[in-house]
């Protein structure tokens, strides 16, 4: 599969990545054996950055992600396990100290089973933090202390993504990127390409709409995020279906699904489009079972969607969906 480069850290990527949210709890049920097999297609179909944090499960995707280290022998510099912090303590500025740095990256490399983490992120911090100096002087003892190799930050919003990048030693920016939100494509793909920093593009799927699966009358179970955050009473609503309404949502899925090529699923088409845009590292899409996994990792073996399926894409967000999400994030 086809790597790109974080040129801060030199270390890189492939391409489609696996996000491991469902791994650890908010998409209903999946079980341990079933989460082992996710990872274990992912990375035979050449995945090489797998995605956690330490809130998913309150540790159990970390863990999970451990388990499946020791039992496959695959370690750096072969595969690059990015986790995240932030979201265990209230959510103000006061939180974030070198202090809960440390007790947090500790419990994430027990439960990964690793003495240095490759890469932690700040789980959507409040925007305050993201420009606080203290708050990088402690990321970079955490780099001297050899506790990971290096930190990135993970946003809601194309604003905190800009003020991150300025900083010299932020690997990556992830954020959400897909057909469904093309605000990234303004301004922050291209200064990350400036400044040498890697986008990490999460929430690819929309929560799923855009593999065209779902209809108005969709169920899901009690303790998925897509039945319970649907208002964002749990957390940002933009990380459930990016934000979209669902009946629009819904609708706008069946226009970009008849944009697939011959062969391709629109899950896939949506990958492969997000993928191609320049400045993008890799794309993470979770997987609930073992053939997603693969068929993910497909997404990469596609050409280049050509010019009138991408303006045909513009189209469709224009039309259909800008106005409901792009001055939100």
């Amino acid at each position: 599969m086809e790597k790109r480069a974080i040129p801060r850290i030199g270390r890189s990527l492939s391409v489609i990545g696996l996000g491991t949210w469902q791994l650890g709890a908010g998409w209903g049920e999946v079980g341990e054996e079933d989460a082992i097999a996710v990872l274990e297609a992912a990375v035979a179909a050449g995945v090489t950055f797998i995605d956690t944090a330490d809130v998913y499960g309150d540790g159990r995707s970390e863990r999970l992600i451990g388990r499946f280290l020791r039992a496959s022998g695959v370690w750096p510099p072969d595969l690059l396990v990015a986790t995240k912090m932030g979201r265990r303590a209230p959510q103000v500025p006061e939180s974030y100290t070198l202090g809960a740095f440390r007790r947090w990256t500790d419990r994430s490399r027990e439960n990964l089973g690793t003495d240095m983490l490759d890469l932690v992120q700040l789980h959507c911090p409040p925007t305050g933090v993201l420009a606080s100096e203290a708050v990088y002087d402690a990321l970079d003892t955490l780099v001297e202390d050899e506790r990971v190799a290096a930190y990135g930050v993970s946003v809601e919003t194309c604003e905190q993504a800009l003020t991150a990048i300025t900083r010299p030693n932020v690997a990556s920016v992830q954020i959400i990127l897909n057909p469904f939100r093309r605000k990234p494509l303004e301004r922050v793909l291209p200064a990350a390409r400036e400044a040498g920093v890697g986008v990490i593009a999460r929430v690819p799927l929309a929560s799923g709409l855009l593999s065209g699966r779902f209809h108005r009358g969709s169920v899901f179970a009690p303790d998925d995020h897509r039945t319970f955050n649907r208002d964002g009473g749990a957390f940002d609503v933009g990380e459930t279906f990016s934000g979209v309404d669902y009946e629009t949502g819904v609708e706008a899925a069946a226009e970009f699904g008849a944009l697939a090529p011959e062969g391709a699923t629109p899950a896939q088409t949506a990958l492969r489009w997000i993928a191609q845009q320049p400045g993008v590292t890799s794309v993470i899409p979770g997987a609930r079972t073992a053939e997603q996994a693969r068929s993910n990792a497909a997404a990469a073996d596609m050409g280049a969607l050509g010019e009138a399926e991408t303006e045909a894409v513009r189209e469709l967000y224009d039309r259909r969906i800008r106005d409901q999400v792009h001055h939100r994030w």
